[in-house]
């Protein structure tokens, strides 16, 4: 029985499965993020006025361009998991019926909810893995979580077993969708750091001495899709990145000449260029390579019934 929903204007916040500890933090920008959301102000506004790299990466407008384009059942349900701040949870209850948003954080579920005031959004607070429910949903998110499954997952193989524990929340014929950085993708090879640990070169070494976060090449995310129990996985290729996304290229429409910046921009930190990306992005692309070296992968999976 539940004993600790509440609500924040029109959302539903459960935090039955909250440990009382958020094990996972931005530190103090989180306050400042919380009281931006609460204060009512334009987020464009508040973006012109404040530079800094977090308020940026969890208040964008772009961020929803990752789902924005997609042609989601407006009478689906979702289930986001590792939901954070709520830059992409809007955009789902704009589009779907019903979003079930978890998160390890409950701050970061308490800006989510003070930002996204939708009567269609449940918050759950706690670790995807201890989180009991017996609903099944039409699409189930990984947006930026995958790479983080030993966070979620204590098993030895935490990321086939993340994908498979998502495969169980979906109902027969439903959807999985993945955002996630590729390993080998073109701005790495081009001297930006890596994303998550922020050292050159460090997913194209294969992680060495790395042991809390992995990304994948499309082949072996494919393999690791197809493995949990998934078909049909349609790629899709957000530029510069999944993170901040103004283009999401196809199997069909790869970019043209004179499409790219000439590199990917890094916000948060400093990056030297080695080479013209936009120059090596279109010779990829005549040699039918660019997939295989993407900034990042959006990947649309179907359950195998």
């Amino acid at each position: 029985m539940r004993t600790m929903d509440t609500r924040i204007g029109k959302v539903k916040l459960n935090c039955d499965f909250y440990s009382g500890t958020d094990t996972y933090s931005d530190g103090d920008i989180e306050n400042r993020l919380l009281d931006i959301v609460k204060s009512g102000k334009d987020l464009e506004e508040v973006l012109i006025e404040d530079t800094d790299w977090p308020v940026l990466y969890h208040l964008s407008d772009i961020r929803k361009n990752i789902v924005s384009w997609y042609d989601f059942n407006s009478k689906g349900t979702v289930l986001e998991i590792g939901s954070g701040c709520g830059a992409i949870t809007g955009a789902l209850c704009e589009k779907t019926s019903r979003v079930v948003a978890i998160d390890l954080s409950k701050r970061r579920s308490e800006i989510n909810a003070y930002r996204n005031n939708y009567d269609n959004l449940e918050i759950i607070v706690g670790n995807f893995e201890d989180i009991k429910t017996d609903e099944k949903f039409d699409y189930v998110t990984l947006i930026g979580v995958l790479e983080y499954s030993i966070y979620y997952i204590n098993s030895p193989e935490p990321f086939l077993d993340m994908l498979r524990k998502a495969r169980e929340y979906l109902k027969p014929g439903g959807q999985l969708i993945i955002a996630i950085e590729n390993k080998y993708g073109l701005k790495y090879w081009a001297g930006a750091k890596e994303d998550h640990t922020g050292v050159e070169f460090d997913g194209i070494q294969n992680y060495s001495g790395v042991d809390r976060v992995r990304t994948f090449s499309r082949g072996t995310l494919d393999r690791l899709l197809c493995e949990a129990g998934f078909k049909d996985n349609d790629f899709y290729y957000p530029f510069p990145d999944y993170k901040l996304p103004l283009e999401i290229y196809s199997p069909e429409h790869l970019p043209g000449t004179g499409e790219l910046l000439s590199y990917s921009p890094a916000y948060d930190r400093d990056r030297v260029v080695l080479f013209d990306e936009a120059k090596a992005a279109e010779a990829l692309v005549q040699d039918g390579l660019f997939e295989e070296f993407a900034n990042s992968f959006l990947v649309i999976s179907r359950r195998a019934d």
